[in-house]
């Protein structure tokens, strides 16, 4: 049977371009070598985000309950329940995913696929059995893993990815985790508040160093009093494993010398998977080049999400998978880029940003106007005993447009999707600010921090 698409890969890019292609009455078939759902479902965005819930509700019981009025004599906790839990939640998000397969009529082959010409595609099972499909269209979206360092290899027990970081059997007595960008800082933050020592190594001048430089310096300043010790601008220059613990050599203004551990977690970035068979062009990275509506270099071939380069976000690879199919399949639409996307860190504080950061406007030469406000101003952060952190919103002096908005504290993920409106519709603080925010709630830090860009904010 011929189909209309085959999407290799059936993740965050796979099953939304899988699902939109048969809305659009095509016949499709979604080919994954693991489980539906991909990394992100299976063993990254979602059990990393149950783990952190785990994380956020012991340490309020450990070290909050007082502030609350609870008392609470012999507190524990069950590890492999921990980690049961969020094995369960994907599963039963995996398990989601197949079922609007099924409800949209598409294909789905739990096999590993290569692109063996235009329009063909083999498919092998685990059993070594293999058949060529034939399809008019081929979407690649098999997105990336994790990569390791040279002078480390992974092992999956004493140097781990954070795959093996989210189903440990045994919970390390002491870990060090190289890398400090959004997975680093999670496990750093799950690890240490069920009590394992750990050590954040970042050869950057901050962690997170993507983000605005205050919310990485603020939210290393909150990390160090949890108890995680942040080796920043620290360089690792060897490394021993030993199978039972890790020795690392590191070399920077905080600590110079050998620090060991039961467990290292690298963290330190991805790198592309790409399918068997024809390759597409690369790009100097290794990852897939695609034009303006998602095409590459093989005739009749196209490529969305994390296999094409950065920004490696599930939520960014789900709107390039739509916009490949709808290039592909609705007459007279084009396919838009990626130009405005939030990036979130989901440890305590929350991190959550969109648009340009400071660093970016000064290097660019634009002169901006910045309306910051603190938690510690709003009412329903105080009320909820989660007064960290700020918000700050920065805006063009030209025509007094949103450039960026960063937020670090209690809710930022959420808080920030306002912000990607008002950055994509070029709304102004007068804008934000005349539109009313709900009294009590964390979003006031929005309308307060729009009110101080004008230098007239209430509650500061």
């Amino acid at each position: 049977m011929a189909y209309d698409l085959i999407v290799i890969g059936g993740g965050p890019a796979g099953y939304v371009a899988a699902i939109r292609a048969a809305q659009l009455g095509k016949n499709v078939a979604c080919v994954e070598a693991d489980r539906a759902g991909g990394t992100c479902l299976n063993w990254g965005c979602i059990p990393t985000k149950a783990l952190l819930k785990n994380a956020e509700l012991y340490q309020t019981l450990t070290h909050k309950a007082a502030e609350f009025g609870l008392k609470i004599e012999g507190l524990s906790y069950d590890w492999s329940a921990v980690i049961g839990r969020s094995r369960k939640v994907s599963g039963r998000l995996a398990g989601g995913i197949e079922f609007l397969f099924k409800k949209n009529k598409v294909d789905y082959i739990n096999c590993v696929a290569s692109i063996e010409g235009p329009g063909k595609v083999r498919v092998t099972a685990a059993d070594g059995s293999s058949q060529t499909l034939e399809t008019r269209h081929i979407l690649i979206a098999t997105g990336c893993k994790s990569r390791g360092l040279p002078l480390l290899p992974f092992n999956g027990s004493s140097v781990i990815s954070s795959k093996e970081a989210m189903v440990l059997a045994t919970q390390p007595k002491e870990m060090i985790i190289i890398g400090a960008g959004a997975i680093g800082v999670e496990f750093a933050y799950i690890y240490n508040a069920f009590g394992t020592k750990v050590t954040l190594v970042e050869m950057l001048p901050r962690i997170l160093p993507v983000e605005d430089d205050e919310v990485g310096e603020t939210l290393e300043k909150s990390l160090i009093k949890q108890g995680i010790r942040c080796l920043t601008n620290t360089k690792v220059t060897a490394a021993a494993d030993h199978g039972d613990h890790v020795e690392i050599s590191v070399e920077g203004p905080k600590e110079t010398g050998v620090i060991r551990a039961d467990v290292c977690l690298v963290a330190i970035g991805i790198q592309p998977v790409l399918p068997g068979g024809m390759q597409p062009v690369l790009t100097d990275r290794g990852y897939i080049q695609v034009g303006e509506r998602y095409e590459t270099s093989l005739p009749g071939v196209y490529a969305a999400g994390d296999i094409t380069g950065p920004p490696w976000l599930a939520h960014t690879a789900s709107y390039e998978a739509v916009q490949a199919v709808e290039g592909l399949y609705l007459a007279g639409h084009t396919p838009r880029k990626v130009k405005n996307f939030p990036g979130c860190t989901y440890c305590h504080p929350q991190v959550a940003s969109v648009g340009k950061t400071e660093r970016e406007l000064k290097a660019a030469g634009t002169a901006y106007s910045v309306g910051k406000i603190p938690f510690l101003a709003i009412g329903k952060a105080i009320a909820a005993g989660e007064p960290e952190g700020f918000a700050k919103l920065l805006f063009g002096k030209k025509h007094g447009e949103l450039l960026g908005a960063h937020i670090v504290g209690e809710n930022a993920t959420e808080l920030i999707a306002e912000m990607g409106l008002a950055l994509d519709q070029e709304l102004t603080a007068e804008e934000i600010h005349a539109t009313i925010h709900a009294h009590p709630t964390m979003s006031e830090v929005i309308h307060e921090a729009a009110l101080a860009a004008e230098g007239h904010a209430i509650h500061v």
